[in-house]
């Protein structure tokens, strides 16, 4: 058999290995063994050497079209194979439109955030700037600028996690307001703010009470402030959160920081006053503490109290929350049990 016979053997016998091939695997094993260096058409090249100088031209340039065409057939072969493996690909990947689509699971915000927001945009509404502050403070902002001096046995009802000596967690965010009077600029204005945020106390862990929990301060100074700008602005916020026929009352009390100081109850929002288990059969229900800036307070942040006067109040979101839904052990607030955090959707 001459040169050219087996050349023509060995392409069909290849061309027919390509048309078998199922994937780009075989196919470039069979260029290798075609195409190779090692190869049967590289092995009839290297045989020319015993051709006679006419036979020898005709061999080679038959030999350099069947790889020429085999390399082609490869290549046409390859392009048919990454094709059907793309489209096997979208087969197993596509995605049917018409399925109805899964429902993503939506988280809500906290229900005190929710409450500590509201309280925030009602106070906003008013003109009331909120000022937020560290949770780690000194002695001297959280107690003495607050007309609590060390030896004052008020200090004993807001016992605390001491750093060091001078360094606590915050018992009340007072201190935003200590820092603020002494840095607000009266010739622009009234100081009105609120101070929302956490504050620590070693409390009792019962139903009722938390070492942490959280706390909103108002504070307005201005000239000719009153206690009647201090009933107005509480009717308004209680109002807004428990229901436009709810009515407020104060009650003589004792803050350090007040004087004078109230207690303020509002109206049963359960049972309009009658009496029931939320009131206590009372009629009223115990809010918050308020009262008029005391003049000690005022002076350390270097304010006249000639010449200038104030109100301040302070309330417990926490609080808020469970007269509000029901809530019967403050604790439920800090477990992080989704059974019970989900109940409340919010707007």
């Amino acid at each position: 058999m001459s040169l050219q016979d087996k050349l023509e053997a060995l392409k069909q016998e290849t061309v027919a290995k390509i048309d078998a091939a199922q994937d780009l695997k075989a196919l470039n094993q069979i260029r290798v063994e075609t195409l190779g260096k090692k190869g049967p058409i590289t092995e009839v090249l290297r045989g020319m050497k015993d051709l006679s100088a006419e036979e020898r031209p005709k061999v080679g340039s038959f030999a350099n079209e069947i790889r020429d065409e085999l390399t082609a057939k490869i290549e046409e072969k390859k392009i048919e194979l990454e094709k059907a493996e793309l489209d096997r690909t979208l087969a197993a990947e596509s995605i049917d439109i018409t399925l109805p689509g899964k429902a993503v699971k939506q988280g809500v915000r906290h229900v005190l955030t929710q409450i500590m927001e509201e309280i925030e945009d009602i106070f906003i509404g008013m003109g009331y700037q909120v000022v937020e502050g560290s949770e780690v403070e000194s002695d001297h902002y959280n107690f003495e600028r607050m007309n609590l001096p060390k030896d004052h046995p008020a200090r004993d009802m807001q016992d605390t996690f001491y750093i060091s000596d001078e360094v606590l967690i915050r018992t009340h965010t007072s201190p935003v307001q200590a820092r603020t009077m002494e840095k607000h600029d009266f010739s622009k204005g009234p100081l009105r703010m609120i101070s929302p945020g956490k504050v620590f106390r070693r409390d009792t862990d019962d139903a009722t009470h938390s070492h942490q929990f959280h706390q909103i301060e108002g504070l307005v100074v201005d000239k000719n402030i009153t206690m009647a700008d201090l009933k107005g602005t509480l009717e308004v916020m209680m109002k807004k959160m428990f229901g436009e026929d709810r009515e407020i009352r104060l009650r003589p009390s004792y803050f350090p920081f007040t004087e004078p100081s109230v207690e303020v109850d509002v109206s049963c929002f359960k049972c309009g006053g009658a009496g029931c288990n939320v009131c206590k059969y009372t009629g009223w229900i115990e809010i918050l503490g308020a009262g008029m800036v005391h003049p000690n307070v005022l002076r350390m942040s270097g304010i006249d109290p000639e010449v200038y006067s104030g109100f301040a109040f302070g309330l417990g979101p926490d609080r808020v929350a469970m007269l509000r839904y029901g809530v019967n052990d403050i604790r439920n607030f800090y477990q992080n049990d989704l059974r019970f955090l989900g109940q409340f959707k919010g707007e």
